[in-house]
């Protein structure tokens, strides 16, 4: 089997590869995500775009360093109107986008690329659609105070894998792309290449 190597720090990614029985190292490929979706934005990408590349650029980043792994790179963005929000940088910052958000549907694009030897071999976008109740300013506060130090490092300051699916109203795609990786195409990739046993 060939070695893989997952060029992400989130152990949410992490755990859902482990809890599918992969073997794999964690490596992050260190990319400047902010400076980039600036950029990209400016150019005009779309955010589906803004999510491949900052997946690329990871799994290209580590690939050189181990040309002979399959590297994945992960990322997610959420979308609201053609507005692409980061995660938030202070929880004045999460208030502000929680309230954008109450009462409208809004995309999360989690997007996966597979290097390997410094090449693109596989990639896919997972997308899903999800609808935030109306809150008021109150349930926004109290919401950011209790749960700040979980939701600091989500790109929708929510979890829905923990209290933050109180916050939604509807939920439409896979549950895996929601938390930040399309685990079934990858898997069934994998399988194809005879990386994976059935």
């Amino acid at each position: 089997m060939t070695p893989i190597i997952l060029a992400s720090a989130s152990e949410t990614r992490a755990s859902l590869l482990r809890n599918a029985g992969l073997a794999f190292e964690v490596h992050p490929g260190r990319v400047d995500e902010e400076a980039i979706r600036h950029a990209l934005t400016a150019e005009g990408a779309t955010p589906r775009d803004i999510a491949d590349a900052l997946a690329e650029m990871k799994a290209r980043k580590v690939s050189e360093r181990w040309p002979e792994a399959l590297v994945i790179g992960a990322d997610q963005v959420l979308e609201l109107k053609g507005k692409v929000f980061a995660k938030p940088g202070s929880p004045d910052a999460a208030r502000a986008q929680l309230a954008e958000l109450a009462g409208k549907t809004h995309r999360l694009l989690s997007a996966a690329v597979v290097y390997r030897a410094g090449q693109p071999l596989w990639r896919h976008v997972g997308e899903a659609r999800l609808t935030l109740h109306d809150l008021t300013e109150g349930q926004i506060d109290a919401y950011v105070a209790r749960t700040w130090e979980d939701i600091r490092h989500s790109v929708g300051c929510y979890q829905i894998e923990k209290e933050g699916v109180r916050l939604m109203s509807r939920i439409e795609g896979s549950h895996f792309s929601i938390l930040g990786l399309p685990l079934v195409e990858l898997l069934n990739w994998l399988r194809l290449r005879g990386e994976l046993a059935p």
